[in-house]
């Protein structure tokens, strides 16, 4: 039985494999070396966003498509936003966040890294470029229900996302946090004693 393969084996499609494989390792090769350059990736990101919505004013269309981009991205969000364990639903041997001032500091883990925020939000706005190729995608719909209709969901959702950061005492933001250096020695001038 050895040397017997499962299927027939065509000459066509082992160079489309061998293709499809170098293709695969350039793209992780390149994307791995986009990892430390956040502010560059975020930029790109915002010159697709913006070609995408530029298209959609353009064509006067694909709103549902732009509103199932808006869902999944309020999802992604909300993701980022999210400890790694939440408090309220897992009970964890001591690494939820600290609820009290006595507790020991835990940092805070996002349950979507930025990474995979980015790639991901940087995905959705490639598919819904390429729906808007594609007239079966553009259903005819009253944009501004539509609008309004997201715009109380986030509200809402980020009033619950909200509620929960003050309730359990975390920022997923690094702004205005206390960071520690280690101590600083001081030279002996500046050690003279007041006159």
């Amino acid at each position: 039985m050895e040397g017997v393969s499962s299927g027939p084996i065509d000459g066509s499609s082992l160079p489309l494999a061998k293709w499809r494989s170098e293709f695969s390792k350039a793209f992780q090769y390149y994307l791995d070396r986009s990892t430390p350059h956040s502010v560059g990736r975020w930029l790109g990101t915002a010159g697709l966003a913006l070609i995408y919505f530029l298209r959609v004013y353009y064509l006067q269309g694909f709103y549902i498509v732009t509103y199932g981009l808006g869902i999944y991205l309020l999802n992604l969000l909300i993701g980022f936003l999210s400890p790694k364990v939440d408090p309220e639903l897992e009970v964890m041997d001591g690494l939820s966040l600290p609820t009290k001032g006595s507790d020991e500091f835990k940092p805070f883990i996002r349950r979507l890294p930025e990474f995979k925020f980015w790639y991901s939000i940087t995905k959705a706005f490639c598919i819904a470029l390429v729906m808007t190729f594609f007239s079966m995608f553009d259903v005819p719909v009253f944009w501004p229900i539509l609008l309004c209709y997201w715009i109380v969901l986030f509200i809402l959702t980020m009033k619950r996302q909200i509620l929960h950061m003050i309730k359990y005492k975390y920022i997923p933001f690094s702004i205005g946090k206390q960071k520690y250096t280690g101590k600083k020695y001081s030279t002996g001038s500046s050690s003279l004693s007041r006159d």
